[in-house]
């Protein structure tokens, strides 16, 4: 089993999404940025060296939102929604694994082409917003 994280900022009512570039089945889709745990790292370190190695932010994680199993390629996934911080605004955002960024609504979040493991995590992300 592999396990992925997702950040989830909050803003005004808007959550803080990106558009993933880079080729493979998921370019152009939008997600809650995140990644993958290295050997021997904690979720929430991993999650933070995830948004300064790929967005050049600094975040602060803040509870587990929830989380949600997924198959990919014949293999199990955990996705764990963490909610997140920016700790130093998030101008400006240097792209490296995206081709863009922006704040969006959940109804527009629903609208987009968005990776369907993060869709997952809207039930608990409207809870943040409620």
């Amino acid at each position: 089993m592999k396990i992925s994280l997702a950040g989830v900022a909050v803003k005004d009512d808007k959550v803080f999404i990106a558009r993933r570039s880079g080729g493979g089945e998921m370019d152009g889709k939008w997600e809650f940025p995140g990644g993958k745990a290295e050997d021997g790292e904690g979720r929430e370190e991993a999650l933070e060296r995830e948004f300064l190695e790929e967005l050049g932010v600094r975040i602060r994680c803040g509870a587990l939102l929830g989380e949600s199993a997924f198959t990919h390629r014949g293999e199990t996934h955990i996705l764990y929604g963490y909610r997140i911080y920016f700790t130093e605004g998030t101008e400006p955002i240097m792209l490296t694994e995206h081709s863009d960024w922006k704040w969006a609504a959940l109804d527009e979040i629903r609208a987009l082409d968005f990776t369907p493991s993060d869709l997952s995590l809207l039930p608990f992300i409207e809870g943040e917003l409620s």
